[in-house]
């Protein structure tokens, strides 16, 4: 997460922060008419905007991501382009923060719902769990066939956990693990609820002999380290 703080370029500063407060509602929708489009030149959605005030202090907290990721940079170099935008809308006096404010940038962190059908696309590869949401079914019906989901308490719903083979504007199609085999389905996207992704950890039987045997020589290089630095002590800050 990138930070910038500033104090605002307007005029009368701190005559404007003894006003009213401010519609932050309406200074949340200015904001994003202004740097949508500088997020969009560079591939990347405003998946969430906050304006907060606290004291005399504004606080803008942006969440971006893109098709790729977001590295550490690309959250620094967006903050920067971010900045810039709203410092040029403020001496233009399109969009003013009384006093101080606050800009902070990130990406959505794993437990970002997953709602819309880009946040379908780029977890494919992923395992997610979701309710599948059917309402014509009847009572004890399973609609799409799958053995694996749990029913919910409300008729025809059911629970699904499974890894995301493909996502469009219509559709996400799940790989679903039964006790012996897989089962691929396909859902309509507006039978779903929020998507969660679930974190995974790589089991010992998927890991190559390769890499156990490179496990293996980096544990035996450690010990002969360790013997040799005795009189050493290694303090790790937890």
């Amino acid at each position: 997460m990138a930070q910038r703080s500033r104090r605002s370029a307007s005029p009368g500063a701190h005559a404007v922060a003894q006003r009213p407060s401010v519609d932050l509602a309406h200074v949340r929708d200015q904001v994003r008419e202004l740097i949508e489009p500088v997020l969009g030149a560079s591939g990347h959605d405003l998946e969430d905007l906050k304006v907060r005030q606290v004291g005399r202090r504004h606080q803008l907290q942006i969440t971006v991501d893109g098709d790729g990721g977001v590295t550490l940079d690309t959250i620094a170099d967006l903050s920067r382009a971010v900045a810039d935008r709203l410092d040029q809308a403020e001496e233009a006096g399109e969009v003013v923060f009384p006093g101080e404010y606050q800009l902070e940038v990130s990406s959505p962190g794993v437990d970002r719902p997953l709602t819309l059908p880009r946040h379908w696309r780029r977890a494919t590869g992923r395992l997610v769990a979701v309710k599948v949401h059917a309402p014509g079914g009847a009572a004890g019906e399973t609609p799409g066939g799958g053995t694996s989901a749990k029913k919910s308490k409300q008729s025809g719903d059911r629970q699904v956990t499974g890894r995301v083979l493909a996502a469009d504007e219509t559709s996400v199609t799940l790989e679903i693990a039964e006790k012996k085999s897989t089962v691929t389905e396909t859902f309509a996207l507006a039978d779903l609820g929020p998507g969660r992704v679930q974190i995974e950890f790589s089991r010992l039987d998927e890991i190559s002999d390769e890499d156990l045997e490179e496990i293996a020589d980096d544990g035996d290089d450690d010990g002969e380290a360790a013997d040799g630095e005795d009189d050493e002590e290694d303090v790790e800050e937890q």
